[in-house]
């Protein structure tokens, strides 16, 4: 080696490089101007010669400074060219190589100041692997947050899994780590190799990856997201022009791996297997919706997708994120919107993944009174960390404007809000009030659910909450927390309660049906009768029903019916729509074979017609956040079981009259209060025979009488089932019915006038 190389080499940051410790190899290695000369260095572990192929000029041979596979040249001209390397390994092969520390950084000092401040919402792009080209050559762009780490490097497929030869640099004082692998292609798995501090060194998943491989295995894989050609911008600009406080939404809650059995020989249908069939049933049975269990990433099967690895990732289990597109586009072709699933609540502790990601509590809170949830066994997520709330802020928008999602559902939002949620006294840390406010979670979801209002292009955001935590749903400008709607707890578990009762003891339990009224309109809700309440020995819907299998029958229908005609919108875990006897799993798929008998065949059929009144009734959803879209007609008659109200649009012919009997009693001349004087026309009775029922319905409309009743000036009799909703639809009297009635009504009068008449006259 010349004395003029030897001299300009750095040999403590050469030792840093060959010892892996070293976190900015592009101030060293690769081509740097030395006057009228340039230095090329290289780092190929094992590597037996290396010589420097400029693409114009001559080849030079580089000289081994180190034999641990450090070669340096100098050569001429002051101006670095592009070149590649060919590199004679220890067993002779050769290869022609491109050099990735020719490449100058991708993230720019803007995007690092945006990252750190929080608000960088596509972190995305800049974070992960990124296929690309610079300069005229193909690879991809690693870049991970690691900022207490030591050295960083990327390792996969294309080196071997061999951490020296991939170093990454930091970039500037960001904590992020880039580097720019030319030959990399779509498909190869990869991880971030991090040297801690006291010299362990482990392996991670990409947080920012757009794919993983299929569990048991762990590596990231690259993946594209940017070339899918999507056919739904008329779905899109529809929704983004909807008022959905005013619109029906019914959902369909689904895990995509129980829906249909995949092809023999494999464990899992595939996105694109699946859209059909979804289409299908989601588009036959009248939702509006589909809201799928979390599609991201996860490593545990029985989790359900609530454990999350891969944020970014769509799981492998149904194939690809392209694959997962064609999904969506189908279903948004149909008509049908997608809602996901998602948990921004806490993450689980497999060492891959995020759990103290670069030998510090990066992603969650070191004190475990604050980093720790006793009952997961999960790590919660440190809100007030920029960098976090970032990366989840920035996941929420990345599925609304890349797989153009049309809502967020937000798991454990109760978790998030309360610092002493599931946990005992000596297991949390009061917030700097003293309370048990998780003051860094209430901003971060104020802060997600501003740009899903301002970004989302009319996407919802839905909190599963289940405490009476203040303005939910309330707008972000009246210190409310900004969501579209909040699952209505309170109601399904007073209901259920309810229900579960034999029929002789629910007159004790009335106000549980009626006490949802009273907050009805506190929030913007969402009835829900979802996956949690039929799993872990809570029995199926039909399993919850008192009594023999018609009543648990009837009862499951009337359950139907109540939910659908209370205010709120509405969702429906999957299989319960056909009355399944087990509860849910994640093992088995929904027993479409109950449908070969009447009786499910019955339920599945009022779960349509349900649907088909609700998407065609505005008096079901125009003023459903409203005390004008619903009276109470009686509400009192709890030793009858009974209930009674009507259900209002803006129009009084759409008025809608809801008749519940929850006793198992049938009423042949059952008088019921109408708001106007009319005709009543039965368009539900959940008795009906088609629906498995006895058939015991009002076949003829029920004209309004004079008679006072529940406080009303006219009213109806009804034919009452047992355990039955029924639904009339209002029609006012023509101008010639009416003068027919009156005509009837006065021709009473004087018949009834004679017959008094007559009497007294018998009496003289």
């Amino acid at each position: 080696m010349t004395e003029k190389l030897y001299k300009l080499m750095n040999w403590p940051e050469i030792e840093a490089v060959i010892y892996s410790e070293e976190d900015k190899p592009h101030r060293l290695l690769g081509a740097h101007p030395e006057g009228t000369q340039t230095l090329v260095q290289a780092f190929f572990p094992g590597a037996k010669a290396v010589t420097y192929c400029p693409q114009k000029g001559r080849k030079v041979e580089m000289e081994m400074a180190d034999e641990a596979g450090f070669f340096a040249a100098l050569v001429p001209g002051g101006k670095p060219k592009p070149y590649t390397f060919q590199v004679t390994e220890a067993d002779g092969t050769v290869k022609q190589v491109e050099d990735p520390y020719r490449f100058g950084p991708v993230i720019t000092k803007e995007d690092t100041a945006r990252f750190h401040a929080g608000i960088h919402y596509e972190a995305y792009r800049i974070l992960g692997a990124h296929l690309m080209t610079l300069d005229g050559v193909d690879g991809v762009h690693f870049a991970v947050w690691a900022p207490n780490a030591v050295r960083v490097s990327v390792v996969g497929d294309f080196n071997s899994w061999d951490g020296r030869v991939h170093q990454m640099s930091r970039l500037w004082d960001s904590g992020i780590f880039e580097i720019f692998v030319p030959g990399v292609s779509e498909g190869e798995n990869y991880k971030f190799e991090l040297k801690v501090k006291g010299g362990l060194t482990y392996l991670k998943a990409d947080p920012y990856a757009f794919g993983q491989q299929l569990r048991p295995d762990t590596a990231s894989v690259v993946r594209r997201i940017d070339g899918f050609s999507w056919e739904d911008e008329a779905w899109i600009a529809r929704r983004e022009k909807l008022d959905f406080h005013k619109e029906p939404i019914s959902v369909y809650e689904m895990y995509l791996g129980s829906f249909a059995k995949p092809e023999e020989g494999r464990e899992y249908a595939t996105y694109r297997e699946l859209a059909p069939k979804v289409v299908s049933y989601v588009k036959e049975m009248g939702y509006t919706h589909v809201e799928l269990m979390p599609v991201m990433e996860h490593p545990l099967d029985g989790s359900w997708g609530y454990q999350v690895i891969g944020y970014y990732a769509p799981t492998a289990r149904y194939g690809t994120p392209e694959d997962f597109m064609y999904f969506i586009n189908e279903l948004h072709k149909a008509g049908i919107g997608v809602i996901l699933d998602w948990v921004p609540a806490h993450f689980p502790r497999d060492t891959y993944g995020l759990s103290a990601f670069d030998g510090t509590c990066l992603y969650e809170h070191k004190d475990p009174r604050q980093g720790y949830h006793p009952h997961w066994g999960t790590l919660l997520y440190n809100y007030g960390r920029p960098e976090v709330s970032n990366y989840l802020i920035a996941n929420a928008l990345y599925w609304i404007e890349q797989y153009h999602a049309d809502g967020i559902r937000m798991d454990a939002v109760a978790s998030m809000l309360y610092l002493d949620y599931g946990k005992s006294e000596g297991q949390w840390v009061p917030n700097l009030y003293g309370g048990n406010e998780n003051l860094e979670a209430v901003e971060f979801l104020k802060h997600v659910n501003s740009m899903i209002l301002k970004r989302g292009r009319g996407a919802l955001s839905i909190a599963e909450e289940s405490t009476a935590w203040p303005k939910v749903t309330g707008a972000l400008d009246e210190e409310g927390l900004g969501f579209s709607f909040k699952w209505n707890m309170g109601w399904m578990n007073d209901f259920l309660g309810y229900i579960r009762n034999d029929p002789y003891f629910r007159s004790y339990h009335h106000n549980e049906l009626t006490f949802s009224m009273i907050y009805a309109y506190s929030e913007h809700f969402m009835l829900v009768l979802s996956h949690d309440e039929v799993v872990h020995g809570k029995a199926s819907m039909l399993g919850k029903m008192p009594g023999e299998e018609p009543q648990r029958l009837a009862n499951l229908r009337a359950t139907y019916a109540y939910m659908m005609m209370h205010p709120g919108k509405k969702l429906l875990f999957m299989g319960q729509d056909i009355g399944e006897y087990d509860e849910w799993n994640e093992k088995r798929t929904v027993e479409w074979e109950l449908l070969s008998e009447k009786k499910h065949e019955g339920i599945r059929q009022f779960v349509r017609r349900l649907n088909e009144l609700y998407v065609s009734s505005p008096a079901l959803y125009e003023k459903d956040d409203s005390w004008d879209g619903f009276e109470w007609i009686n509400c009192i008659n709890s030793n009858d079981c009974s209930l009674s109200w009507i259900r209002k649009s803006g129009r009084e012919e759409e008025t809608l009259l809801v008749c519940v009997n929850f006793a198992d009693v049938e009423r042949r001349r059952y008088r019921i209060g109408v708001p106007y004087e009319g005709k009543y026309v039965e368009i539900l009775n959940s008795d009906g025979k088609k629906y498995g029922g006895e058939g015991r319905v009002n076949k003829t409309p029920r004209a309004s009488r004079p008679v006072s009743c529940d406080g009303r000036d006219n009213s109806i009799q009804i034919r009452q089932a047992p355990l039955s909703v029924s639904v009339f639809a209002y029609v006012p009297y023509t101008e010639e019915e009416k003068k027919t009635l009156r005509e009837s009504e006065a021709l009473k009068a004087e018949k009834k006038a004679e017959k008094k008449a007559a009497k007294k006259e018998k009496k003289r």
